[in-house]
């Protein structure tokens, strides 16, 4: 991914039920755990939370599965 995205960027990510928009949480970069599942991540390797605008759910993806949200 050519860029770093940023707690509030605005993204979109693809879930069995299409495409879902929202905003991210945090870049997580060590090993941690969330909502029970433990979440693999380095510096080197990031994952993003993200929370789902339509069902308020928090997820944790990494950057090339999103795709951020660029304002026209």
């Amino acid at each position: 991914m050519s860029h770093r995205l940023k707690t509030g960027d605005r993204v979109t990510w693809n879930t069995p039920q299409g495409m879902t928009t929202g905003t991210v949480v945090r870049r997580i970069i060590r090993d941690t755990e969330l909502d029970g599942h433990n979440v693999a991540a380095s510096k080197e390797d990031p994952r993003y939370e993200v929370e789902s605008e339509k069902s308020g759910e928090h997820a944790v993806h990494r950057p090339e599965a999103l795709e951020k949200v660029h304002k026209h």
